[in-house]
């Protein structure tokens, strides 16, 4: 395994300094964001565009990939986290089509793995979601396939706030789901749709993230090291009923309650050797670059004893 990052929290921060700011700092790998390039409003931590992938040629991928390789620096997964299944269809489409462009120019960069979200409708119940979600990804699924990467969901239910109260913006959170979403799926094309897992998302839901390494090892095609407390006054106030909605605070590697020696050691043992990609999420160390490189070092420092 190898230890990297995901560049989203260096929203105006050129890739190159990046990488090379990530390769003296003991990050050998990134994930890069992939957002589309516009000016309009973006939810928190989403909107930095590292790559223009709408206009990605494959020279360009080549010298990118080039400038990167002589950093010491490798490509994990592209990063595109949008709701595919947003209500509003023109919306919808809209990250369809940028989707599309991601792993297009993953298939030019050669890099293995798309990252995004499944989706869903937050107002429409889970049966209703899965029978659109079945209808909406074929498409996605085959253009995956035919450029030759992977796509990686990430287990982000999507709520955190009354905005996406009560069903999230991912209806892919938990196993059950998983399992259905990948029978589904696997008809399209086997294979081709896996975890990017992220155990901070299990921990509130009361999820042991142990039992899910060991039964969906061979489905976890990447991994985010993000931390989880639970705020437990807010728990107190709100009650599990509010879907982590006031008492599910994201924190880096080694401030929250994962026991990272047991995540890896179960990705270990079911012999994951993919990356293990720090997300950055944490409030209190944002603000400035140097607030941020401040909190990828303490979960270095938290996550790095364990990768070899």
């Amino acid at each position: 395994m190898k230890l990297g990052l995901l560049t989203a929290p260096f929203e105006s921060t050129p890739l190159l300094e990046v990488a090379d700011w990530a390769a003296a700092n003991g990050y050998p790998v990134l994930e890069i964001a992939c957002w589309p390039r516009s000016s309009g409003e973006a939810r928190r931590y989403a909107g930095t565009s590292h790559i223009d992938v709408a206009n990605l040629s494959q020279g360009e991928a080549d010298d990118l990939v080039g400038e990167l390789t002589s950093r010491g620096i490798e490509v994990s997964g592209l990063g595109y986290y949008p709701n595919p299944m947003h209500p509003d269809l023109e919306h919808r489409a809209m990250t369809h089509d940028h989707l599309k462009a991601v792993m297009r120019a993953a298939a030019l960069m050669g890099v293995p793995v798309v990252n995004t979200f499944i989706g869903n409708d937050k107002d429409r119940p889970y049966d209703e979601n899965f029978a659109e979600m079945v209808g909406v990804w074929p498409d996605l699924v085959r253009h995956a396939a035919d450029h030759d990467v992977r796509i990686a969901i990430e287990n982000c239910p999507m709520i955190f706030s009354a905005d996406e109260w009560p069903g999230g913006h991912n209806l892919m959170h938990s196993p059950a789901k998983w399992r259905r979403v990948f029978d589904a799926l696997d008809e399209v094309h086997e294979g081709t749709v896996g975890l990017n897992l992220d155990p901070s998302h299990l921990v509130w839901q009361m999820i042991d993230y142990e039992r899910v390494v060991r039964e969906f090892g061979s489905r976890i095609y990447h991994a985010h090291a993000k931390d989880m407390e639970v705020d437990r006054n807010g728990l107190y106030e709100h009650g599990v009923l509010s879907a982590g909605v006031g008492w599910q605070v994201p924190r880096l590697p080694g401030l929250g309650e994962i026991h990272w020696d047991r995540f890896l050691a179960a990705l270990y043992q079911v012999g994951y050797d993919g990356a293990v990609v720090v997300e950055h999420e944490d409030r209190r160390f944002e603000g400035t670059d140097e607030k941020v490189k401040a909190g990828f070092l303490l979960a270095r420092n938290a996550v790095a004893p364990f990768i070899a």
